[in-house]
């Protein structure tokens, strides 16, 4: 990449501020959506995850530690963890740093004919074409 960008300069002669120009503005948009873009986007689902947490969601905070959401106090920012039966922990808010969501089980139908349950599966003989 900066070879290709010395090239540019080198054919553009280097004496004009034009030919100057443009290897810094290709590195300053490779910076920016390289570097500077994905910051920004991480920085934001921070901040909209902060702002949507709430009492007894579960949660881990940047040290590590799993707990639930007890308390939530707004004016001073700070948020009480409950990591153990009776155990609980003042935190300030950003010290969340992922909020565990349940994943729902799918139920399946057992008039599905698509499912084949273990058992029927075994009683089945297999076919051996040797």
């Amino acid at each position: 990449m900066i070879q290709f960008i010395a090239s540019i300069a080198a054919e553009s002669g280097g004496s004009s501020p034009f030919g100057l120009l443009v290897p810094l503005v290709l590195m300053g948009g490779l910076f920016y959506f390289l570097l500077i873009r994905p910051q920004q986007r991480r920085a934001r689902a921070q901040t909209d995850l902060l702002s949507s947490i709430d009492v007894g969601d579960e949660v881990i905070t940047a040290g590590g530690l799993l707990g639930t959401i007890v308390e939530i106090d707004e004016d001073d920012d700070l948020i009480t963890v409950e990591i153990a039966p009776g155990t609980n922990v003042r935190m300030v808010r950003r010290a969340i740093s992922q909020k565990l969501v349940e994943e729902e089980e799918e139920d399946f139908d057992e008039d599905d004919d698509d499912v084949v349950a273990l058992d029927d599966a075994e009683d089945e003989p297999a076919d051996d074409k040797t």
